[in-house]
């Protein structure tokens, strides 16, 4: 049974960095993409970042600059630094596995999902 367990969300003032963390444990399958999506509150669910077994990354617009994703394929763990946080990032974030390369998925075509982690950026 394929698990993905996500740690380090919570509280954090504009301006500040948390970093996320996503154990998978579970995993038959060699080659596999892991990323990062988020929903807030009465919003869809959307992309923010994944990244490929070999290491190739794509970041949402609203990502780029400030957040950087990165794996350890030894651990089968994602990991996701968040900096310079603003109110609008504040969501619950979850990662999710999709079998296979590739640079960018959408949520309907992830495998795997963890449970989600909160995230929330006071003003």
């Amino acid at each position: 049974q394929v698990q993905l367990v996500e740690s380090g969300g919570g509280l954090v003032q504009t301006g500040g960095s948390l970093s996320l963390s996503c154990a998978a444990s579970g995993l038959t399958f060699r080659v596999y993409t892991m990323g990062w999506f988020r929903r807030a509150q009465g919003k869809e669910r959307e992309f923010v970042t994944a990244i490929s077994q070999s290491g190739d990354t794509s970041y949402a617009n609203s990502a780029k600059g400030r957040f950087t994703i990165s794996r350890d394929n030894s651990k089968n763990s994602v990991y996701l630094q968040m900096n310079s946080l603003k109110p609008e990032d504040t969501a619950v974030y979850s990662c999710a596995v999709r079998i296979g390369t590739w640079r960018y998925f959408r949520a309907s075509e992830a495998d795997y999902w963890g449970q989600g982690t909160q995230v929330t950026v006071s003003s």
